[in-house]
């Protein structure tokens, strides 16, 4: 069966380019993107693993752990880090399963018949720090994903776990967030402090909480 947000993200050991992992052990009390490649040595793939690495730091100030999987070996996983470190401009430095025997793949449902029935369709999951399955974005080989995408889903997440509130279209950091319907109207004022404006009586602001 397909996994589906709210579900449990299924835990695996697998060796990676960082060395032999047991994941839900390697992602602690952190955050984790799970994001799949259909081959190695592929071009969209090379530019994506070049960006995850470029953003290091931002994934570090969100808390949160990058973890690639790819159907290859680890010493083709070496040989192609190697090539997106000089293309790229960066430094690899984040795990990349060696998912030979497509385990991951089976678990996280990544590879789609109608797509192919051997390579992995490009899936990135979100997970909680309590291993749940908070989002869920699939690619198509073709399109290359949007990272500034990945950072501002991930900073919408991390806001709605830790406050009663709902994040806009487009939502970036610092702008208004929206108040969930099932909050009563008389306890908006006790429960967003920050204040309050009122579009339609479904449709209503305040300020992000913890800024």
């Amino acid at each position: 069966m397909s996994l589906r947000i709210g579900d449990d993200a299924p835990n695996f050991k697998a060796q990676t380019t960082e060395g032999d992992i047991d994941f839900h052990q390697w992602l602690g009390n952190s955050w984790g993107i799970l994001y799949s490649h259909p081959a190695d040595y592929t071009p969209v793939c090379t530019t994506e693993l070049g960006r995850t690495a470029q953003l290091k730091e931002d994934f570090a100030n969100r808390k949160t752990k990058v973890l690639a999987v790819s159907v290859d070996d680890l010493d083709t996983h070496f040989g192609w880090v190697k090539d997106i470190n000089e293309t790229q401009n960066c430094n690899v430095d984040f795990p990349i399963i060696a998912d030979t025997d497509k385990n991951v793949a089976t678990l996280y449902n990544m590879i789609h018949p109608n797509a192919s029935t051997s390579a992995t369709v490009r899936s990135v999951y979100f997970i909680s720090p309590d291993k749940k399955v908070q989002a869920i974005i699939t690619y198509p080989a073709s399109t290359g994903r949007n990272f500034a995408e990945i950072l501002r889903v991930v900073d919408s997440l991390k806001l709605t776990a830790e406050h009663n509130v709902a994040t806009p279209v487009d939502w970036e950091v610092g702008q208004d967030v929206i108040i969930p319907p099932g909050v009563k109207q008389e306890d908006v004022e006790t429960k967003y402090p920050k204040g309050h404006r009122i579009v339609k009586p479904y449709l209503r602001y305040t300020p992000q909480p913890n800024k």
